[in-house]
C-alpha cells in the first residue's frame, strides 16, 4: 500500500504530487454535485435548482462538521506517523471510524425529522421540492461520515490517490443515476437525492474494502472496535474547533441564502448555480490546503519546524498563481459557463452579476486557507476557528446585512467577496510569531 513520508524531499514536488489526486477527487466530487443542478436545470427548471441549492447547503454544514472532527484525527494520525508511533496511530484510526459511523446514524435520524422546519426557517422558495430532496439525502449521512474517517486515515500516511479512486466511483455512479432518475424516469428532486446517496454508499464501500485489505497499515478489522475514550478526547480536542470553524462557515452561507431567498426563486436558483462554480474554482486551494496540512503535521511530528514553515510559503505561491488564472478564465467566459445550466433570462442575468463579483474573492481564499494549514497541522485549531469567526460572522454576515440594506442583492455579493480578505493579515501574523511550533499531541509513553 502506498504511503508517503513528507518530511523529506523537494517540498514543491511533494506538495504537487500529494495535492494532484486530492484536486482530481475534489473536481470529481464537484462534477457529480454540479450534475444535479445541470440536469435539474434542463428537466425540472429553476424550482429544482433552488430546492437543491437550499437543501445542499444544509448537507454541506453536516459534512463540514464531520470533516472538522476527522481533521482532528488526521492531525493526530499524521503526527503519530511522523514520529513512527504506530500503536497510537492504530488506536486513533479505530476510534475515529467507530465514532464517525455512530455519529452518522444519529445525525441521519435528526435531519430526517427536522428537514422541513429547517427549510421553513430558511424561507426556501421551493419548499416542497427542497424538503423532499433533503429527507432522501439524510439517509446518506452514515456513508458520508464513515468515508471522511477513512479518507483521513489515508491522508495521514500520505496516500491521496485512493480517495481519488473512491470519488471516481462516486462521480460515475452519480452522473449515470442522475440521468436515469431525473432524465429517463422523471423522478424529479427525489431522483437527484437518491442518485447522490447511492453514489456516496458506493464510495464508502470501496474505501472501506481498501482499508480492510491493508489492515497491517491502518489497524482496522471487520470486528467493531471499542472506542478509546482517551484518544477520542484528543481527537475532539483537535477536531471540535475545526468542526466549529467549518460550521461557522456553513452557517454564514446559510445566512446569505436566507437573505438571497427573499429576492425570489430566480435569485435563489442563480445563487445555487454560482455556488457550484465557485466551489470548482476553490478546488485547487482546498487541495493545496490539504497537502500542506498533512505535510506540516508530519514535519512537526518529526521536529522539522523550518520545513513546516517553508511548506506554507511554497503552497501559498502555488495556490495564488493557480487562483489568479482561474479568476481570469471565469471572468472572460462567465456567460458560456453559466449557459450549461440552461437558466431562464432573469436567472441568467442575476447569476452573471453574482459570479463576476464573487469570483474575485477567490484570491483571498487562496491566501488565508493555506495560512490555516499551519495552525491546523500544528494542532492549534483555535486560531483557524478565530479566523473563520472574523471573516464569516463579523465581516461577511454583518457586512451583508449593511450592504443588503443600502445596495440590495448586489450588496450581498460584494460582502461575500470582501469577507475572506479580513483573515489574511491574521494568518501572516500567526506564521511570523512562531507560536505554531508547539504541538498539542500527547504521545503515549
Amino acid at each position: 500500500m502506498r504511503q508517503t513520508d513528507l518530511t523529506e524531499g523537494i517540498i514543491w514536488k511533494k506538495l504537487i504530487v500529494f495535492a494532484a489526486p486530492v484536486l482530481l477527487s475534489s473536481l470529481l466530487q464537484s462534477a457529480y454535485s454540479i450534475t444535479d443542478l445541470i440536469i435539474a436545470g434542463w428537466f425540472i427548471g429553476k424550482d429544482g435548482i433552488s430546492a437543491i441549492n437550499n437543501s445542499s447547503q444544509v448537507m454541506v454544514i453536516l459534512t463540514q462538521i464531520i470533516m472538522g472532527i476527522t481533521t482532528g484525527g488526521n492531525i493526530l494520525m499524521g503526527q503519530y506517523f511522523g514520529s513512527k508511533d504506530h500503536e497510537n496511530r492504530f488506536g486513533t484510526n479505530r476510534t475515529l471510524f467507530g465514532f464517525a459511523v455512530t455519529a452518522g446514524l444519529c445525525t441521519m435520524v435528526v435531519l430526517f425529522l427536522l428537514s422541513r422546519p429547517i427549510l421553513v426557517a430558511l424561507e426556501a422558495p421551493a419548499l416542497e421540492e427542497a424538503t423532499a430532496y433533503l429527507k432522501v439525502c439524510a439517509w446518506g449521512l452514515p456513508f458520508i461520515f464513515g468515508y471522511n474517517a477513512l479518507a483521513a486515515m489515508l491522508r495521514s500516511v500520505g496516500n491521496s490517490k485512493q480517495p481519488f479512486y473512491c470519488v471516481a466511483v462516486t462521480a460515475g455512479c452519480n452522473i449515470a443515476l442522475d440521468i436515469l432518475f431525473m432524465g429517463v424516469l422523471d423522478w424529479g428532486v427525489r431522483g437527484a437525492a437518491l442518485a447522490t446517496i447511492l453514489a456516496q454508499a458506493a464510495s464508502f464501500l470501496v474505501c472501506y474494502r481498501f482499508v480492510l485489505r491493508n489492515r497491517e497499515l491502518f489497524g482496522l478489522s471487520f470486528r467493531w472496535e471499542k472506542v478509546d475514550r482517551a484518544k477520542l478526547g484528543r481527537i475532539v480536542k483537535l477536531g471540535i474547533p475545526a468542526a466549529i470553524q467549518m460550521t461557522v462557515v456553513g452557517l454564514s452561507w446559510l445566512a446569505m441564502i436566507f437573505l438571497i431567498n427573499r429576492y425570489g426563486v430566480e435569485a435563489s436558483a442563480a445563487s445555487g448555480i454560482c455556488a457550484k462554480i465557485k466551489d470548482v474554482a476553490l478546488m485547487s486551494t482546498l487541495a493545496m490546503y490539504s497537502a500542506a496540512t498533512t505535510m506540516v503535521a508530519q514535519c512537526i511530528g518529526a521536529q522539522k519546524f523550518d520545513r513546516a514553515s517553508q511548506t506554507v510559503h511554497i503552497a501559498m505561491r502555488i495556490s495564488l498563481g493557480v487562483s489568479a488564472v482561474i479568476i481570469l478564465l471565469i471572468e472572460l467566459f462567465a456567460p458560456q459557463i453559466l449557459s450549461i445550466f440552461n437558466p431562464d433570462a432573469q436567472t441568467m442575468a442575476i447569476a452573471l452579476q453574482n459570479l463576476r463579483i464573487e469570483i474575485v474573492g477567490q484570491i483571498f481564499y487562496a491566501s488565508f486557507m493555506v495560512y490555516n494549514a499551519l495552525p491546523t497541522g500544528a494542532g492549534h485549531p483555535m486560531f483557524a476557528l478565530f479566523s473563520s469567526l472574523l471573516n464569516c460572522i463579523v465581516v461577511r454576515v454583518v457586512l451583508a446585512l449593511i450592504l443588503n440594506h443600502t445596495m440590495g442583492l448586489v450588496g450581498i455579493f460584494w460582502a461575500c467577496t470582501i469577507a475572506p480578505a479580513s483573515s489574511v493579515p491574521l494568518g501572516y501574523l500567526y506564521e511570523r510569531t512562531g507560536v505554531w511550533r508547539r504541538s498539542l499531541v500527547e504521545k503515549k509513553t
